[in-house]
């Protein structure tokens, strides 16, 4: 029977044993519903903690150090200040139109407009013959004798001479160049190079002892119009003589040659010049 009731005995002691060893589990779930009431305390740790940042109330006076900040934006005011120099705008007043009254200053080429008149007014036909009346205009002549091969370069420099000495003298052309063949033959020609002007100046007879003030033929005249080279002016003077000829026109023996384009080369195809012929009364 003691046996029986030790081995009893034994049984409940490892029956009991048995539920002390089953028993860890259960403590080890308990803990698990512990842990949620500690998540309260780390909280209140936490609030402890943030008392010691309060002593940190000395770094709160460090950012008391930011108004040099603000000092530092003072400045900058001043620079609304700036806004003064808007006033500059007032150069663009000063755009100076000023210089626009030096266009009158153009005027003075008007004259040389007006000098270019032919003797008859407007422009020649070469396909036509006009008639009409010269008149007499004031002219500085400068007279010579050429032969024909060196005619056309003489009378070029001749009335070069006389633009000269108009030039220094300070009068003005008012016409076109004109030659007036006063006598011909077969080896050339006498001549007087005339630039007409506006007026003579008082009291001269002459510009220089070489050219002398005169006048322009005046009288009825036909107009014969040459636009090619210098070198084919013999075929113009022929169609010329044909007219006449038609015509039963008798002419003096004198005939008028005026430059309506510049003399630059005899070879030059766009040389116009006015012929006048005028007729014997």
């Amino acid at each position: 029977m003691r046996l029986r009731s030790s081995s009893l005995v034994v049984l409940l002691a490892l029956s009991t044993g048995s539920a002390f060893a089953q028993t860890p589990p259960a403590v080890e779930s308990a803990p698990l519903a512990a842990p949620a009431t500690p998540a309260p305390a780390p909280a209140a740790a936490p609030a402890q903690a943030a008392t010691p940042p309060a002593t940190p109330a000395p770094a709160a006076e460090h950012p008391a150090q930011q108004p040099p900040v603000t000092q530092a934006q003072t400045p900058p005011s001043p620079a609304p200040a700036a806004p003064a120099a808007p006033a500059q705008p007032q150069p663009p007043v000063t755009a100076q139109p000023t210089p626009a009254p030096a266009a009158p200053a153009s005027p003075a080429p008007a004259p040389v407009t007006a000098a270019p008149s032919t003797l008859f007014p407007g422009p020649g036909d070469p396909t036509n013959v006009e008639e009409g009346v010269l008149v007499a205009k004031p002219s500085a002549i400068l007279s010579g004798t050429v032969t024909w091969e060196e005619g056309f370069n003489t009378l070029k420099n001749a009335f070069r001479k006389i633009e000269d000495e108009l030039k220094k003298a300070g009068v003005a052309p008012s016409g076109r160049p004109v030659t007036v063949f006063v006598h011909t033959d077969d080896k050339g020609f006498r001549f007087d190079a005339m630039i007409p002007v506006a007026q003579v100046p008082e009291g001269k007879s002459e510009l220089t002892p070489d050219i002398k003030f005169g006048k322009t033929p005046e009288g009825k005249a036909f107009r014969f119009v040459h636009k090619d080279a210098y070198e084919e002016i013999d075929g113009t003077y022929e169609t010329i003589t044909a007219y006449l000829d038609a015509k039963d026109i008798v002419s003096k023996d004198a005939f008028i040659e005026e430059y309506v384009s510049e003399l630059t080369d005899s070879a030059d195809t766009n040389l116009e010049v006015n012929i006048y012929v005028q007729p014997k009364e």
